[in-house]
């Protein structure tokens, strides 16, 4: 949710607000998100922007978000039990 505040640039009560936490969450936050290189602080705006690893990381999260959706209304798709029938029929491996 900070990231996605972060988007078009928010000061950090934007971010607070935007995100749903206190004073003290989205402070370890930043921090975190800045090491990671996701965010950046502008000192002359006074706002926090996504770099274009976190814009990056935002677009790979929103997919896989969309992917594994309960809200999926297509059916279950049938590929997906081919894995543990070939992990069964695979040889068995001991590790004595």
């Amino acid at each position: 949710m900070i990231l996605q505040t972060a988007m078009k640039g928010a000061t950090k009560t934007h971010l607070m607000y935007g995100a749903y936490v206190s004073y003290a969450q989205v402070q370890e936050y930043l921090t975190f998100l800045q090491d990671k290189d996701l965010i950046l602080y502008e000192t002359g705006t006074q706002k926090y922007r996504l770099t274009e690893k976190g814009l990056h990381f935002l677009h790979v999260y929103d997919k896989i978000s969309e992917l594994v959706s309960l809200n999926n209304n297509t059916a279950p798709s049938t590929t997906m039990a081919q894995p543990e029938a070939e992990l069964a029929a695979a040889p068995q491996v001991r590790d004595w």
